[in-house]
């Protein structure tokens, strides 16, 4: 493998079979399923991305019934998850599925000492500007200088900037997390706070709290809001300290690690397929689910799929996209958040209250059957579901 920062006279011009524009969780993902497989150590592969990953800069939580790909590097994985809010409070055993926690920086590492004892893997920092498809090959804008490439296989990662298009929905998703630490041993390790209502809901928007224990004495706990704008930095650290210290009434504590994301929360509607050569993953490819934020299992389904469909020789054009159905219900949904018809805390409330909780976590996977899924509905306000359906469809 090599690695450098662009400069005239890079490296290898080329030619190379596929190209990573991105080194997060999608392209990587990829990546090492290829190095998995053992089928690919004859093709050349190029990622590149604008600096190298060396900071603990997200956590992905997800649910899964198995081991699954990346199950060596989770951190830490919960058998029962508590939600919480005004209307109904629960503590939910949700086998067969576990509550699961990676760490970024883990990942990155994990993925990367892996990259570096691959011979076919070159990757580049700089920055993006653009990459042309044309009739001899790709060329690639990296920090106002060109890269020419023959042609290869794109995969792109980086999200384009949103549009304003009547009807387009764009909310944000938006959180700030602390790593706390305590002298005595006050957490229960083997529960986490999947939602938390009982945090002040601003202007109506959807406000939450989780809280993820690590060990009796650590605890990831994140203040999150579905909301049009982000908060001065300031609004989410009171918000947290009055959650630990008001609500989980923990008062000696230090905050040993923070971390800040946001997640893009819309209607518009992403293309894996975009133009001949090149596919758009993750993110840009439509693998953050619109009404929830989550995107760490459906990257792995979407990653599983390329990389089966390349050892078969199949047209990656073939890969399913989303049912529409699914893309129908979180449409409908962020259109009743962003009009604030209703609060989310009363949404999500009922969606756990009123059904078996397995079933909603397979309902918000993707993964629930037609009959699954009018249950669920049914038992949500209908008027003004309904009404948003309309709009929506």
């Amino acid at each position: 493998m090599s690695e450098s920062k662009f400069s005239a006279g890079w490296g290898r011009q080329g030619p190379y079979d596929f190209i990573f524009l991105g080194a997060g969780c999608a392209s990587l993902s990829i990546i090492m399923r290829m190095i998995k497989s053992g089928k690919f150590s004859d093709k050349n592969i190029l990622l590149i991305d604008k600096k190298p990953k060396t900071e603990n800069d997200r956590t992905w939580c997800f649910w899964e019934k198995d081991h699954g790909f990346f199950e060596t590097i989770v951190y830490k994985k919960w058998d029962t998850i508590s939600f919480l809010s005004e209307r109904f409070a629960s503590d939910i055993n949700i086998a067969p599925y576990k509550y699961k926690m990676i760490r970024g920086i883990d990942f990155y590492r994990h993925c990367f000492r892996e990259i570096e004892q691959q011979e076919n893997i070159d990757v580049l920092y700089g920055n993006v500007t653009q990459a042309v498809v044309h009739k001899e090959g790709i060329t690639i804008h990296i920090d106002g200088e060109m890269v020419h490439l023959n042609y290869g296989i794109i995969f792109n990662s980086i999200l384009s900037g949103g549009t304003k298009a009547p009807g387009i929905i764009n909310l944000l998703q938006h959180f700030k997390g602390w790593v706390i630490e305590t002298s005595q041993e006050v957490f229960d390790p083997a529960k986490a706070i999947f939602m938390d209502f009982r945090v002040g809901q601003k202007d109506d928007d959807t406000t939450f709290a989780y809280f993820l224990p690590l060990s009796a004495t650590k605890a990831l706990v994140e203040y999150t809001l579905f909301s049009k704008e982000v908060l001065e930095d300031g609004v989410y650290e009171t918000e947290l300290k009055n959650y630990v210290e008001n609500i989980l009434h923990i008062k000696e504590y230090q905050v040993i690690e923070k971390e800040f994301g946001v997640i893009p929360m819309t209607n518009r509607k992403f293309s894996f397929y975009e133009c001949r050569y090149r596919y758009n993953i993750g993110t840009a490819g439509g693998q953050t689910k619109a009404s929830s934020g989550y995107t760490f299992q459906f990257i792995q389904k979407q990653s599983k799929f390329v990389v089966d469909s390349l050892m078969q020789g199949s047209s990656l054009k073939k890969i399913p996209a989303t049912p529409k159905r699914f893309r129908f219900y979180d449409n409908t949904l962020l259109h009743i958040l962003y009009h604030r018809k209703l609060q989310g805390k009363d949404i999500f409330s009922r969606l756990f209250a009123k059904n078996n909780p397995v079933q909603v976590l397979r309902f918000l996977d993707n993964e629930s059957t037609l009959r699954e899924e009018l249950k669920i509905i049914s038992t949500l306000p209908t008027l003004p579901f309904l009404k948003a359906a309309l709009k929506e469809f």
